[in-house]
């Protein structure tokens, strides 16, 4: 099995982290190549560079799409892109948060969510609410540094994830999810200290996506996730304009 793991951040070294946690958790004889994006944001904390990431996202799977992926997993909490990604992929399409909180979901009536950067706090409102699961989030706390931060110190980060933790579980939470590529691999480091399961979300997408790609479904050929139609373009990679208008 072969998997693509897309960071539409720009910061190759958080690409690599990731990779490192996600080799750890795969099954023998599974492959993973990392894709950077080649444009925006280091880190990805507010909504421009959200949405700028989602062309990052698509950008890197057209640089990819021609070496045999049986899936690709999207490394960032918030999933730019996702939806884009799933229309034109011709193999399954996992999001770090859309893979965790339907994990969360499936672990009890109400779910919270940690993640790095104030500016997160709206955005993961809007994105529980876009995947239909908003009466099932108990709350969203942020931390002041941002993911990007976390990477970087995270044994400096570990009591303050954990006491965002606890918060969401004293708020209703019946299992919590650390959310966010700059902090893979943290979720193990913490869960001693708080009373909820605590999911991390790049464990929680790493095996979604192994899952999916070795159920083999195929990809739809009606309905909004098939193929889209061809349509003009200008600007694009020339990777990517092959699948937006069939230059």
């Amino acid at each position: 099995m072969k998997l693509l793991l897309i960071n539409p951040n720009t910061t190759a070294t958080m690409t690599e982290m990731v990779l490192a946690v996600a080799r750890r958790l795969v099954a023998p004889g599974t492959e993973l190549a990392g894709a950077t994006g080649r444009f925006g944001a280091a880190y990805v904390a507010t909504r421009s560079a959200y949405a700028i990431a989602a062309h990052a996202a698509l950008d890197a799977w057209a640089e990819h799409a021609d070496d045999n992926f049986d899936a690709v997993l999207l490394a960032c909490f918030g999933d730019p892109g996702l939806d884009g990604l799933r229309e034109l992929c011709t193999v399954p399409v996992v999001g770090m948060a859309d893979a965790s909180i339907q994990l969360a979901a499936s672990l009890g009536k109400r779910f919270g969510i940690v993640t790095g950067g104030d500016r997160w706090g709206p955005m993961l409102h809007e994105f529980v609410a876009s995947r239909g699961l908003s009466d099932r989030l108990a709350s969203v706390q942020t931390v002041a540094p941002t993911g990007g931060d976390i990477a970087r110190d995270p044994q400096g980060s570990m009591a303050l994830l954990a006491k965002a933790c606890c918060t969401a579980a004293e708020e209703g939470a019946d299992t919590v999810i650390l959310g966010g590529a700059g902090l893979a691999g943290l979720g193990p480091a913490i869960r001693n200290q708080v009373p909820v399961p605590v999911i991390d979300s790049t464990e929680a997408a790493v095996r979604m996506t192994e899952a999916v790609a070795s159920a083999r479904l195929g990809k739809a050929t009606v309905g909004t996730f098939a193929a889209p139609p061809m349509v003009p373009s200008i600007g694009l990679s020339p990777a990517l304009a092959k699948y937006i208008s069939g230059l």
